[in-house]
Parts: C-alpha cells; structure tokens; sequence
C-alpha cells in the first residue's frame, strides 16, 4: 500500500510539473524564428517522462485511482505539443507524431469508455475530437475525419441529453462548420482528388531544379517563409482554419510518404485480431515519422497562418518575418481579403439591411478620404504620384472601422526591399500590381 501511494504521488507532481511547463508554451507566438525553442524541448521531456512513468506503473496507478481519462488526456497533450510544433515549423513529422498520440486515443478509446457523467471530462472529449479533426483534415485522411465527426456529433448530443442546464451552442456551431467544410472542399466532395500537395506522382522532383535555375539570375532565392491570412465575413472554415487558407497550405508542402499514407481505413480493424485496450499503452510509437517523410525532399516553408487579423497585427508579423528571414530567401504573402465595402458580395441576410448597408458603406468612404488626406502628394499635372498606393485597398475589419481597417498597398512598400512573392486574393487585386506609375 505504501508502495502505491508513493509511485501515486510521483505521478501526480508528474503531471503538475508538466502542465505548468505546458501553460508557459501554449500561448507563445505561432511565427517568428526565435520563440523559445528550448521552452518546448523543456516540456516535450517533460511528458515524456510522464508518458513512460505511467507505462511502467500501470497496475499501481489502477489500483490507486487512475483513470483511463486521464492517461487520454496525456496523450492528447502530447498531440498538441506536437501540431503546435508543426503549425510553428511546417516539418510534417510533427504533424504526424500528433497523428498518431490522437489515433491511439480513439483506438483505446480512452474517453469512450469512461462512464462519468462529469461535465468536465465530457468537455474534454469534445475537444479531443475537435483537436483530431483538425489533424486529419490538414493529413487528407478523409475516412478518419467522418470517423470522428460522427462521434462529435453523437457526443454532443449525448451532453444536451445529460447536461440540460448547459448551452453547447458553441459545439453545434463546430458541427456545422465542419459539415459546410466538408461538403465543399473537393477532397471530400471527388473521388480520387488530386492533391493540394506537391507530390511525386504528379510534381516534378526536387532533382530537376538544376535544370530550371539556367534560365533565372545567377543568385537563386530560397522560399523559406510564408504568410496566409483570410479576412472575410461568413466563409467556410473549420476552427480558424478557413477554406482558402488550407489549400494554399497544403500547396505549400510536400506530400508525406511511407507505409503510414497505405493505411486508409480510419475505422479500429479487429476482426481476427485480439487487441488488448486496457493494457499499457506501449504500442505507441513516438518514432513513427521516420518511416513517413521521404529526407530527400526539400523541407517545407514556414508557415504563419493568421485568422481575420487587424491590419497592424499583419504588418507586425509580416515585420518580423522579413526581419528573421535568411540572406537569399523569398518570403510569400497570400492575402485573402474583400476590397472596399461597397464592393463586397453581400449575402441575403445583409442585403435584408440594405439601406444601413449604404450608409454605413459611405461613412467608411468619407474616412477613407479623410485618411487619404493623409498620404503622399496625389496626382500632379495629370500623373498619378505616390498616392495611387492608397487609392484602393482589403478590408480588415468591422464595416464601420474606419481607415484603421484597410490595408493599403502603400503598406507592404516597405518590406519589398527583401525579395517578396505578393498573391492578393480580392476584388481590388488590381491595385497591388508592381508598376504602378
């Protein structure tokens, strides 16, 4: 008994110690060279650590009160620490390694065999989920992504079943995104879809670079970075991952190869196999993305991926990115934005409102101009000067903001004087074409 009580306890200040190293990591920075890498390397120890201790004292565990829950919960943690590592450097190997800790929760099934009617447990179920759908659709694994969605649909009915005093709107709006995101985008909606991803089997190699830099200058810029950001009312997404912005990801990478991408059943296979769930979690291997990426292939850019920001949160990221960018790299900036606000497609229900609209949109016309008033000298003697740079702009911002949402072309002037690949995704393109005079 004693014996229990002290490999208990070690557990638990096991689990304390890495989730306050946890808590430190969580909110850091998603872009950016320098954000504390030996912080990650401090917590990924940490719950590995954690993660072998409650392999090796599994029975004492039991036996003192742990539940399986809880070992899911670790588990999942992992598989953040993981995706927070992939979303921070693009190396698919982390994507992957969170792949396969949140495969291993669902096949366990950690949380689905616990019969509690506690709330908060429930609530972490919901957020695995939510969690593995995200990985899965960024993976293709099409199969697995309607797995799981239906046991966040069943799960969620289950909670407004049981928890009636509770409001899971917020979870059925999750629902429906990812329902919308599904029946649009192509992978889901095609049979045999090609892939967004660069790969072998319809993309030139890498190899074949050496023939295609001849006929470029004699300094070859490497794509190290990239910056995707949508802005729009009402589009499809899934979290913070919006339609546009996930496939200009995935055109940004290389498709993962191995004996992980033959595997295509998202669904436990057991038949003619005993599986043995309630033992240690062992079979989980931490090494798996060795056997999944291909080391030939050149690695994949970074990738800061923002969510409907303010104009000075873009330019402070694109700041620091073209700061920390290596000598002879080219960053690419994808903005995916409306113009002005009259020049937005409304949709019905706005349209309902059609009269506020049209004011609302002049009064952002007048700011515009009063912010204009501000620019560079106009046109002079019938020549445009370098006020044509804030002629026109995207629209970031509630409708009524003001010139404080619209980011001009004027804006992104300044960080051309690294090599700079511009897409502009928006009814007022035209306006960031390069020779302008």
């Amino acid at each position: 008994m004693a014996e229990e009580e002290v490999v208990s306890k070690t557990f638990r200040a096991l689990v304390e110690s890495a989730d306050r190293k946890f808590a430190r990591v969580r909110d850091f920075l998603s872009y950016g060279r320098a954000q504390g890498q030996h912080y990650f390397l401090k917590v990924f120890k940490a719950y590995m650590r954690l993660w072998k201790y409650q392999q090796e004292h599994r029975a004492e565990l039991v036996k003192a009160g742990l539940n399986r829950w809880e070992i899911g919960e670790i588990a999942g943690r992992i598989g953040q620490l993981y995706f927070g590592q992939y979303m921070r450097t693009s190396e698919a190997r982390f994507l992957i390694e969170a792949y396969v800790f949140y495969e291993a929760i669902l096949r366990r099934r950690y949380f689905e065999e616990c019969k509690t009617k506690d709330l908060g447990v429930r609530i972490k179920e919901l957020r695995f989920y939510a969690r593995f759908l995200l990985v899965s659709l960024i993976l293709n694994r099409t199969e697995m992504v309607k797995v799981v969605f239906e046991k966040l649909k069943a799960l969620v009915d289950d909670c407004k079943a049981n928890f009636r005093e509770t409001n899971f709107k917020e979870w059925k709006l999750v629902v429906q995104e990812i329902v919308r995101f599904t029946n649009v985008d192509t992978t889901f909606t095609i049979a045999n879809a090609r892939p967004f991803r660069y790969c072998a089997t319809f993309d030139c190699h890498p190899n074949s670079v050496s023939y295609v830099a001849r006929f470029h200058a004699k300094t070859v810029v490497k794509f190290r970075d990239a910056i995707l950001m949508s802005y729009h009312r009402n589009e499809v997404k899934f979290a913070e991952l919006t339609l546009d912005v996930y496939r200009m990801l995935q055109c940004l990478e290389w498709e993962p190869s191995g004996s992980f991408y033959q595997k295509h059943s998202g669904h436990p296979q057991e038949n003619g196999v005993a599986v043995d769930y309630s033992g240690t979690s062992g079979v989980i291997d931490m090494n798996l993305a060795a056997d999944m990426t291909d080391p030939t292939l050149p690695p994949n850019p970074r990738k800061a991926i923002l969510y409907r920001p303010s104009v000075t949160h873009l330019i402070a990221v694109m700041a620091t990115i073209c700061e920390e960018l290596p000598p002879e790299s080219i960053m690419l900036v994808y903005l995916s934005a409306s113009g002005k606000p009259g020049q937005i497609n409304a949709s019905p229900v706005e349209n309902s409102v059609g009269s506020r609209r049209t004011t609302k949109s002049k009064l952002a016309s007048h700011n515009s101009v009063e912010h204009n008033s501000f620019a560079p000298e106009s046109h002079v003697n019938g020549k445009k000067g370098s006020n044509h740079f804030y002629d026109d702009y995207l629209w970031l911002g509630p409708k009524a903001n003001g010139g404080s949402s619209n980011l001009y072309p004027g804006d992104i002037v300044p960080f051309t004087r690294r090599p700079l690949f511009l897409i502009i995704d928006s009814d007022s393109s035209h306006a960031f074409k390069a020779g302008l005079s």
